[in-house]
């Protein structure tokens, strides 16, 4: 059952206080991997969340006040990024973009919907997210089931006649992700040879790929992140195996090409519709070009999850959390997402997954 439990007096009374010392300022915040190994992320939420702070407060800000923004360092740490959440109550802010692991955002929900907080995820793709979260859960990105489900179908159309391995790093993300895609496989009739878990943080990952060249594997499917899944690839053509690495959408960073180099040409992945290439998003992708900031990967969904609250809150009169879900559950928000809206869920409502290929260091549609 999906539920907001009530504030007590005690934050009301130091959320009053906040807004007086701070001017009536709007107090929102992004969170994810700051630091650690999936900092790449955390930058690319920075970035986004910081241009639309600044471009939104240059049209006027929200309600007539300016938003200030609180950056979170979860580093995608379950544990982190609920002592993470209990910083945010304490600094007052009304709204969360982020987390952006799922293990973070799960967690960290819990301390959200206790406190009266607005969660817009713009990465966290677990289906439990918004399954079991409360109603003050959103997210801008897909769900893992979607995920699988297309790249499960794909795997069967394409290689289904090929040896499939399936692996995955055990967090909520991998684990979830990888799993959507066996039974979406499965649900062709087609299955995996081999299914393993790994660890993810190692540096050394010869022992598994040399379990996956013993049992001929021409397909791997990585449910996991861009750093383990490069250093595989790269193990992989180091041992002389021209195996098709296929992985989801957190592989949408340059830097799974500084891992991996030449061996990553040709790795498939999911990802949602490129906002990049939205022609209305033009002016915005440009600006962040100008700034020496390349748009990638989740940089324009932290800028549209801002933006949707913004949107919301203007729509409400107020940021009230109870009157903000009323229109988050009733409008379509005009976002550099395009349009969008959510289902009961939290769910949004817009285009599914599509795949891309990595090729001479960018990836783009596969054709």
């Amino acid at each position: 059952m999906r539920r907001i439990k009530a504030l007590s007096a005690g934050v009301l009374a130091l959320g009053m206080l906040g807004a007086s010392a701070s001017h009536a300022d709007i107090v929102i915040a992004t969170a994810g991997p700051m630091t650690g190994q999936y900092a790449s992320f955390g930058a690319q939420m920075k970035a986004g969340a910081e241009q639309a702070v600044a471009d939104i407060n240059a049209a006027g800000g929200v309600l007539g006040q300016k938003l200030v923004l609180e950056i979170g360092d979860d580093a995608c740490d379950p544990k982190q990024a609920v002592a993470v959440a209990n910083q945010m109550v304490n600094k007052g802010v009304v709204f969360m973009a982020g987390h952006f692991c799922s293990g973070s955002s799960i967690p960290a929900s819990s301390v959200y919907e206790e406190e009266g907080i607005l969660q817009i995820s713009p990465a966290s793709t677990n289906p439990k997210l918004t399954d079991e979260g409360g109603d003050n859960v959103f997210r801008v990105c897909g769900r893992d089931d979607q995920q699988g489900q297309v790249a499960g179908e794909y795997l069967a159309s394409v290689y289904g006649d090929k040896n499939i391995a399936i692996i995955h790093d055990k967090t909520a993300y991998g684990k979830g992700l990888a799993d959507e895609t066996r039974k979406a496989l499965k649900a062709t009739g087609k299955s995996e040879k081999l299914y393993e878990a790994y660890t993810a943080g190692e540096k050394d990952y010869s022992a598994l790929v040399s379990k996956l060249k013993k049992n001929a594997i021409d397909v791997l499917y990585v449910g996991g992140y861009h750093t383990e899944a490069g250093l595989i690839v790269r193990q992989m053509r180091e041992q002389g195996m021209k195996t098709v690495l296929v992985s989801g959408d957190a592989l949408v960073t340059d830097e799974y090409w500084s891992i991996t180099g030449a061996a990553g040409e040709g790795t498939l992945m999911t990802f949602s519709p490129d906002p990049r290439k939205n022609p209305d998003a033009a002016p915005l992708v440009k600006k962040f070009r100008d700034n020496n900031i390349e748009p990638e990967g989740y940089v324009l969904y932290t800028y549209g999850a801002v933006q949707v609250f913004a949107q919301a809150a203007e729509a409400a009169g107020s940021t009230d959390l109870d009157k903000v879900l009323a229109k988050m559950n009733s409008m379509q928000f005009k976002t550099v997402l395009g349009e969008v809206g959510f289902d009961k869920k939290g769910d949004v409502t817009a285009p599914g997954y599509v795949f891309y290929q990595w090729k001479d260091g960018q990836y783009d549609y596969v054709k």
